[in-house]
């Protein structure tokens, strides 16, 4: 699918509403633009949140993340087996 779009007075161009179904561009989502060897590539970008967890929290996790003797002896016999 190719379109000629024009440049407003801010820089903003406008996609066709054809072009935003297609590739599944709503309001509000995010686009990445690159400049490829004196051209301009257009996609969706995904966008993820990200938790941040403290260090005392992850040690807790650590702390809690134990394996008992037998349960690392069972883990260790079934590698052995494969």
């Amino acid at each position: 699918m190719r379109e000629t779009l024009i440049v407003s007075g801010r820089g903003q161009i406008t996609l066709p509403a054809g072009m935003r179904k297609h590739l599944g561009i709503a309001p509000g989502s995010a686009v990445i633009v690159e400049e490829r060897d004196g051209e301009l590539m257009l996609k969706p970008a995904a966008v993820l949140s990200i938790d941040t967890y403290s260090d005392a929290q992850i040690t807790d996790w650590d702390r809690k993340d134990v394996l008992s003797a037998d349960e690392r002896q069972r883990i260790l016999a079934r590698l052995q087996a494969a």
